[in-house]
């Protein structure tokens, strides 16, 4: 197989249909990294009909392989990835422009997704018996593949959104065709290589590699897909509930947020806790560059103390160690295109304009021996003084930028938190134990952390309220994405009915 066959359909790898090849920049130096295939409509409908065939066609034999082969196949994903682990963290690094220590937990986190749902297939009884209140009568419900599932990723965790979807779909017993982003493709063939190589049929699963248009528009539109699953923005994701409606297939969308990082001044009452508050604080914004669904990029802090949490927090911001996510003492790689350096100076430009005070950053760095020439790099940047009516602090700007918002009482900081049209994650920090459960009850998000940001569990739901998308991933409401629900009621007596009189 070439670098540029990156397609691959019913088993095969292949170059696009149209000979077409996309250049793969590195971030950090926008120099070519790979190139892969630019795929179609005519690879995305061949891919389709595989995984049509694959599904119900003379071929469909993945619905009906039993659950405790899909589970075991699932497995040998999960081994093949840690025992490939460092080759794929690389690959993700480079792609991405995160740093490898974060890439190397991506891999990890891919394979506890995959042992995961191998455990909770494998693990569930035969259905659901409902009391039809009859001895006569057997009644269950029972859950089945929904089909052929397009499943498009989103450029900041291509490898980690793919098993999100990939791995339950597969347990469910569905086949599929997956989309990677354009800008960061490689870590999905890398996946698709590691399926293959456990075991997984001709068909069952297929990878094309292209831009959203027309790859993601003919899959979300498709006769033959049964369910498109969309992790990205929210016009993107509008776009592909419009093209799924006609066909009235199934939706996923998860599409970011705007996410709030609550800090109460007894979090900050000793010396020892104000240290935590405010680390917790710069990991919540700055991780991956805060290319992140759930970053904390909304500082919501109580008046008392803001003075002096913004003051350390801008300190410590400024010495975040920028440069290729390869080299060793990086803490924060670049962005992870053009495009998206583009945005995030046109919204420090527009806070500035609104009235924001820049504390650090706000502009790209200087190369250095870690920051080639030409690179995506943006400082970490806070902005205090917002306000919601500014543009930075309304829209997800999925770049290292941190915006300072006051609250004097409790009420205040609920209604400062859940003012945003999206609703995917949110965090409060206080001492006080009655605070944390009320706070966290009255927050509109769909994932809460107190005391903490980011952590998730592969075992509990992930999704949000709001513009943050409908449906859940991980969890066993993220297979249950993936499947149908079917009531069997058996009469085992049956007699006449005697409706009619005949």
């Amino acid at each position: 197989m070439s670098s540029a066959e990156t397609i691959h359909v019913d088993g095969v790898w292949r170059a696009a249909a149209s000979g077409a090849q996309r250049e793969v920049l590195d971030p950090a130096d926008a120099k070519t990294l790979a190139v892969v295939s630019e795929g179609g409509a005519d690879d995305t409908d061949a891919a389709v009909a595989a995984a049509r065939r694959a599904f119900d066609g003379g071929q469909g034999v993945w619905p009906r392989t039993p659950v405790a082969e899909r589970a075991a196949l699932l497995r040998r994903v999960a081994e093949l990835l840690q025992r490939d682990r460092e080759e794929i963290a690389l690959t993700e690094s480079r792609d991405t422009g995160k740093t490898l220590e974060e890439g190397r937990t991506d891999v990890d986190c891919v394979t506890d997704a995959f042992r995961y749902f191998a455990d909770l297939v494998v693990n569930e009884g035969g259905g659901r018996v409902v009391d039809a209140g009859s001895d006569t009568v057997h009644s269950v419900v029972v859950h089945e593949p929904v089909g052929v599932c397009a499943l498009i990723t989103p450029w900041n965790y291509p490898l980690l959104q793919a098993s999100w979807k990939i791995a339950p779909a597969l347990a469910a017993g569905n086949t599929f065709v997956v989309k990677p982003s354009e800008v960061t493709p490689l870590s999905t063939v890398l996946l698709m290589k590691l399926l293959v190589e456990a075991g997984l049929p001709d068909g069952v699963g297929n990878l094309v590699t292209g831009a959203g248009d027309p790859v993601g528009a003919r899959l979300s539109e498709h006769p033959d897909v049964d369910l498109v699953s969309f992790t990205g923005g929210l016009a993107s994701g509008t776009k592909v509930m419009q093209a799924a409606a006609p066909t009235v297939k199934k939706v996923a969308l998860e599409l970011g947020g705007k996410n709030p990082n609550v800090v109460f001044a007894d979090a900050c009452a000793t010396d020892e806790d104000f240290d935590t508050a405010v680390d917790q604080a710069l990991n919540a914004a700055f991780i991956h560059s805060g290319q992140v669904c759930s970053a904390g990029s909304r500082l919501i802090v109580e008046e008392s103390v803001r003075d002096r949490f913004v003051a350390e927090l801008a300190r410590r911001a400024a010495k975040i160690r920028l440069g290729r996510g390869t080299e060793d003492g990086v803490e924060c790689g670049p962005l992870v295109s053009a495009q998206q350096l583009d945005k995030t100076e046109a919204y420090v430009a527009s806070a500035l304009a609104e009235g924001a005070t820049l504390c650090c950053g706000g502009a790209q760095p200087e190369p250095d021996e870690k920051r080639p020439a030409g690179g995506y790099f943006f400082a970490p940047t806070v902005l205090d003084h917002c306000h919601r009516a500014m543009k930075v602090v309304r829209e997800e700007t999925f770049g290292p930028i941190l915006t300072v918002e006051v609250f004097r009482t409790e009420d205040e900081a609920v209604a400062l938190a859940n003012d945003t049209e999206y609703g995917l994650a949110g965090a409060v920090w206080t001492k006080d134990a009655g605070r944390a459960r009320r706070v966290a009850g009255r927050l509109r998000h769909g994932t809460v952390w107190i005391n903490d940001f980011h952590p998730y569990l592969p075992q509990a739901e992930w999704g949000g309220f709001g513009k943050s998308g409908i449906g859940r991933e991980l969890g066993p409401a993220g297979l249950a994405e993936y499947r149908e629900a079917k009531h069997i009621y058996q009469n085992l007596a049956p007699e006449p009915v005697r409706w009619f009189a005949g």
